[in-house]
């Protein structure tokens, strides 16, 4: 049986500064003086959460890792990992949240010693914040550029085009050898020459959206066209979040639910174009070999932490909003069969597009789609531009887009102001003290951003996507967060707090979970990726400098360090000798438990 920590919050009144007491249905705080604490209906916390976690990760990362790894056979590593850890630390989080009513960083109150656990997630949220909005900026300016009469993507007679460009590529003419060359504009082209011919999507993307620059040693000039819809999506975003959890969990309810019809209607429109059974195909046909191959296991694991929001704390901020005894277990079932559910759709849609346009240029389908933001904005204004009325699928999709990463954003922001303010303690309350908390992080953030609407923008933006927020953080912040609770505050010991909460005890697979199985995953796949880690490239041509490898790996250390650095302050700042404080440490206490066992 685990030994309980010595500062140990025993109930849901202990959250810290912000205490709580239940009164007729709602939470009543404490922070200097009483006032109500915004409290989240059941059906409103489920579409938040469906808003957060359900995203641009499921449109585009889910799909491209699938066909990546071997098409069907990538499901049987990803079902495995959602059992054994998605959905037990997923269930942890926001249970913890429900039970100690407090946000990222006090809920860690549960065993002091640990508590950079709250710290961590703050810095991993705040900068998943920065460069997540930058998606949403670029699907803000192709919807502004969608409301024209011919898409500005699918010509080549625009300033940004170079003679490479070409529209139409004419491979089965090519192929047939009935002519050697090709008329584009002023252009000639022989049928030698297609294998350099760029898409006008492709230059639109490069050449106008970011204006790329040659490195990231190039930053170049801001282009002022993104600083404005930067701006705007920002003030959005502001306006949105800055009455708290009340106007955000209505929000959602639009901004959760609306992609789901959008991506019916692509759906639908996609299985009746040509070459969309071979794309579908292409999904889901299995290739068992690549079962072998370690790279496999660890993108299904960095995929489930990513798309789950799992170790950002946002999750924690939103169970804290549940009343008592709301069944939180129930919840992390319903929630994760929506996210891995809304993932699988999505390749549906997705596939049958890319087949569709690689029967158009007569290529691979390997070919076309690419990771990241490449099959969002390369793809799929592509396949739009061949479509009846393109204007109007064109401004369709992208307002998807918008909502698919407003939702998230919103709740991300949520997180990291809820868990800001839980560190003021009561005597600094003030009237307008969340709306002022917002609007600096809002303006903080917008300020980081700025170096990613430069020539070399996409560079700073890749630095932040693979290493700030990235399955090695987010799997080291796991692998803590269940040994911390197992082992520290004890897995009997929460699964008595939440049979209090919800009226019975979970089944006893989450308890081995948190204990044993999910740790060892989370380690494992954590180690897999250190020895399979490779220099950071853009499009596998350009390779980072040294020091933006450096810069990266500060960005990761700056919250996996918070965790023992947390450590070690509290044990040199506790009274008494080095010996009385380890021997009485949380620390100490964890591994004689685990030499015992």
């Amino acid at each position: 049986m685990p030994l309980r920590p010595l500062m140990a919050a025993s109930s849901a009144d202990s959250g810290g500064d912000r205490r709580r007491w239940w009164s007729g249905g709602d939470w009543l705080c404490w922070t200097g003086q009483k006032r109500w604490c915004g409290q989240r209906s059941g059906m409103d916390f489920i579409m938040s959460c469906v808003g957060f976690a359900v995203g641009l990760g499921n449109v585009w990362r889910f799909p491209y890792l699938c066909y990546k790894n071997g098409g069907g056979v990538f499901l049987i590593p990803y079902l495995l990992i959602v059992f054994v850890g998605g959905i037990p630390i997923f269930f942890l989080e926001i249970s913890l949240g429900q039970f100690m009513k407090a946000g990222s960083i006090n809920v860690w109150n549960i065993a002091p010693l640990f508590k950079g656990l709250g710290y961590a997630s703050m810095v991993i949220v705040f900068f998943c914040n920065t460069y997540y909005i930058m998606v949403l900026a670029w699907g803000f300016y192709y919807l502004i550029k969608s409301f024209t009469a011919t898409l500005p993507w699918s010509s080549c007679n625009n300033e940004w085009n170079t003679p490479s460009c070409i529209e139409i590529f004419h491979h089965q003419d090519c192929k047939n050898a009935s002519f050697a060359n090709i008329t584009v504009g002023s252009s000639n082209m022989t049928c030698a020459d297609l294998a350099d011919a760029r898409s006008p999507i492709i230059e639109f993307w490069e050449n106008k959206v970011l204006s790329i620059s040659s490195g990231l040693d190039e930053p170049g000039k801001m282009n002022w066209e993104l600083i404005l819809c930067l701006m705007a999506v920002w003030v959005l975003v502001y306006f949105c979040v800055w009455k708290g959890v009340k106007s955000t969990g209505k929000i959602v309810y639009f901004t959760a639910t609306f992609p789901y019809v959008v991506l019916i209607i692509l759906l639908v429109r996609g299985v009746t174009l040509p070459g969309a059974y071979d794309g579908i195909m292409y999904y889901i046909k299995p290739d068992w070999s690549k079962l072998e191959e370690a790279q496999v296991w660890i993108d299904a694991g960095t995929q489930i932490f990513f798309s789950y929001a799992i170790g950002l704390g946002a999750l924690t901020a939103l169970g804290s909003y549940n009343r008592f005894n709301n069944d939180c277990y129930k919840d992390a079932f319903i929630l994760a069969l929506i996210n891995s559910g809304t993932s699988f759709f999505a390749g549906f849609v997705v596939f049958s597009i890319l087949g569709f346009m690689a029967a158009e240029q007569g290529v691979d389908i390997s070919q076309v789609a690419e990771s990241g933001p490449g099959l969002a904005f390369i793809a799929y204004p592509k396949a739009v531009s061949l479509m009846p009325v393109a204007p109007l699928w064109a401004a369709l999709f992208f307002f998807m887009l918008l909502l698919l990463g407003l939702d998230s954003q919103f709740v991300g922001v949520e997180g990291f102001v809820t868990g800001i303010l839980d560190l003021f303690p009561g005597k600094y309350y003030h009237r307008y003290k969340r709306e002022i908390a917002v609007a600096i992080c809002c303006l903080l953030c917008f300020i980081i951003d700025l170096s990613m609407v430069t020539q070399g923008g996409m560079y700073v933006f890749q630095l932040f996507d693979y290493y700030s927020a990235s399955g090695m953080t987010l799997l080291w912040q796991a692998f803590w967060e269940c040994i911390v609770v197992a082992w520290v505050y004890g897995a009997d010991r929460f699964m008595d707090d939440v049979a209090r909460m919800i009226g019975y005890r979970p089944f006893p697979w989450m308890k081995w979970c948190w204990s044993f199985i999910t740790p060892c995953v989370c380690m494992g796949i954590f180690l897999f990726h250190l020895v399979n880690y490779k220099p950071l490239t853009y499009n596998n041509v350009y390779v980072y400098p040294w020091w933006g490898e450096v810069i990266g790996w500060c960005l990761a250390l700056s919250s996996m360090l918070c965790i023992p650095v947390s450590l070690l302050y509290k044990l040199f700042r506790a009274k008494g000798t080095f010996k009385e404080v380890s021997t009485s440490s949380h620390w100490t206490i964890f591994i004689l438990q685990l030499i015992t066992c």
